[in-house]
């Protein structure tokens, strides 16, 4: 029998775009349903009743949360093509530390240039922002890829932040290219893989979406 697989997302979130990459790295056929995080669904309630929140992915009636641990999942059970994380113990765990650090601090940073800080605190949110950038540029290195030569976890974990890119550019007035060259060649590469290029957003749909929640929420 077909494994029965449900994507639970809402287009813009960078979060449920990991899922879509890892489920089309994979080749995994799913239904999408976009959900409408003003108006949460039953379904949505039911199968992540701890945090309420997008992605969830439903595996045979089974609700997986969380956008790494999805992607972990994807990888474990469908191990039969292009493998995310490597079987390495030590660099499986330096993968989930980069992947928790792009969570923990790109994130929070990024999020405060668009929604929250002006002034002298966003100029330093925004060099902080740029220096963690600076600090996954240094991990890259020369290689195409953070998993080496391959896509892979870590690589999974930032490359859908880059159809924000814009976004916080515009919002904190820098440019990623300019500060983090390597980083940008990168995304271009990452972008080249079908797998990646169909599953992000449209940068200027994603800074429309943006400008409409900032007036929303009365900040521009």
């Amino acid at each position: 029998m077909a494994d029965e697989i449900v994507l639970l997302s809402t287009w813009p979130s960078m979060f449920s775009m990991r899922v879509r990459v890892a489920l089309a790295e994979k080749g995994l056929e799913y239904e999408y349903r976009e959900e409408d995080l003003w108006n949460k669904s039953p379904l949505l309630l039911k199968m992540n009743p701890v945090h309420k929140k997008i992605p969830v992915l439903i595996h045979n009636g089974k609700p997986i949360c969380e956008s790494m641990i999805i992607v972990e999942y994807i990888d474990e059970v469908w191990n039969h093509k292009s493998p995310l994380l490597p079987t390495d113990p030590y660099q499986r765990a330096e993968a989930r530390f980069w992947a928790d650090y792009v969570d923990k601090k790109l994130y929070d940073i990024g999020k405060k240039i668009i929604w929250s800080t002006k002034g002298e605190e966003q100029e330093t949110d925004k060099k902080e922002f740029i220096e963690c950038l600076k600090l996954l540029e240094r991990e890259l290195g020369d290689n195409p890829y953070f998993g080496g030569e391959n896509f892979g976890f870590v690589d999974v974990s930032l490359v859908t932040f880059s159809c924000w890119f814009h976004t916080y550019e515009s919002y904190g007035n820098f440019n990623i290219e300019t500060e983090c060259p390597k980083l940008i060649a990168w995304t271009k590469r990452c972008l080249e893989k079908e797998s990646v290029s169909s599953s992000l957003a449209d940068p200027h749909k994603i800074h429309d979406f943006a400008s409409g929640m900032r007036k929303r929420f009365g900040i521009e």
